[in-house]
């Protein structure tokens, strides 16, 4: 590990009178891989800890296409980081990281001809990855300027999610050029450290602090060059990606943030309203007059989202009603079974006949 380091990353949260329909979210899958590796790294006590500080089980829901938002994802950051005593613990993560365990957006990219091509797919598709969050590309002299620009610059926590996404651009480049492969440079939008050289080694190249954006700067002509090795990926399109998630940029108002932050705690198994206030850095009654506003209630939008993932477990699992109504979070399963009924207006016997009945005919 390294020793401990001054940073000063400008803090900021959202105001609990921020509208909470503009909250930024990213897909839950910007974190796979690190739960595990906090685990390895500084034991399962410690990952906990940051999951109670994030209120939400990570690693529970990591290769799911739901959205978080940035701030649960800082929050969860910045717990490791000051639990475990190492400031940038991310540093020894980056290495890790791959844009290949992000999701279907990422399948969508590297299945692109050359680097070029992939980064005008991800250009292109970022609502579908992140509500917030932007890429782009700048060509100059015959040098590339690849950079990520993050909605949760700013927060607290935020220096991990920058060394984050520049391990996960390395990652994209090193796809499509070689595992040697190095940048002539890295921009970085955080304060410069106290030392250094511990990000030069990390990153093997020269790296710039107190840069205005966050970049990861080339040879242009790697744009072009054909991807490294025989491997072809299956062929995937951008509808591929629509039909697995919910395109983020779509999701404007109040209850839109909120589905998918309960959708969220569905699958990882609590609902909580505290969690999801705490998540969007607001109270409780914010939250809830907010809602009302929209006419609907915490309440009903968590049993209309149960109520979902449970015609979903009941179609494709082979799963119990008892055990459905555990991971869901029900007390007993004829609380379930009640809930159901009232939603769907069968049984979740019934349900499940009626789906045989269908394939039958």
């Amino acid at each position: 590990m390294f020793p401990a380091t001054h940073f000063a990353p400008i803090p900021r949260k959202l105001s609990a009178n921020t509208a909470l329909g503009a909250t930024t979210l990213i897909t839950v899958t910007a974190l796979a891989g690190v739960s595990g590796f906090v685990r390895n790294a500084f034991g399962e006590r410690l990952l906990q800890s940051a999951n109670q500080a994030a209120m939400l089980d990570i690693e529970a829901i990591e290769d799911q296409n739901c959205f978080i938002p940035h701030l649960t994802v800082t929050t969860f950051a910045d717990a490791v980081a000051n639990l475990s005593g190492e400031p940038y613990f991310s540093l020894e993560l980056a290495p890790h990281l791959t844009m290949a365990s992000k999701g279907c957006w990422a399948e969508y990219m590297l299945a692109a001809p050359t680097l070029g091509k992939a980064v005008e797919r991800a250009i292109g598709t970022i609502g579908f990855h992140s509500k917030g969050d932007i890429m782009s590309l700048a060509v100059r002299a015959g040098e590339a300027r690849l950079s990520y620009a993050s909605a949760a610059r700013g927060l607290d926590g935020y220096l991990h999610v920058a060394i984050g996404s520049v391990g996960i651009l390395l990652s994209l480049c090193r796809h499509f050029l070689s595992p040697s492969w190095r940048p002539l440079r890295i921009d970085l939008d955080i304060a410069r450290p106290e030392r250094p050289t511990a990000f030069e080694d990390i990153f093997d190249c020269p790296v710039i602090f107190d840069a205005p954006s966050l970049s990861v700067c080339f040879e242009a002509s790697g744009l072009t060059r054909p991807r490294a090795g025989n491997h072809h990926p299956p062929p995937i399109t951008v509808g591929d990606i629509a039909r697995a998630r919910v395109e983020c940029r779509t999701l404007n108002s109040v209850r839109d943030v909120i589905l998918q932050q309960i959708w969220s705690q569905v699958q990882s198994g609590k609902v909580s309203v505290e969690s999801a206030a705490c998540s969007l850095d607001t109270s409780v009654r914010t939250l809830q007059r907010e809602l009302n506003r929209e006419g609907t209630s915490f309440r009903d939008l968590a049993n209309t989202m149960r109520i979902r993932r449970a015609a979903e477990l009941l179609r494709y699992t082979a799963s119990s009603v008892t055990e459905i109504s555990a991971v869901l979070g029900y007390s007993a399963p004829a609380h379930f079974t009640r809930a159901f009924r009232n939603g769907t207006g069968m049984s979740p016997q019934e349900f499940r006949r009626h789906l045989a009945s269908q394939i039958a005919a």
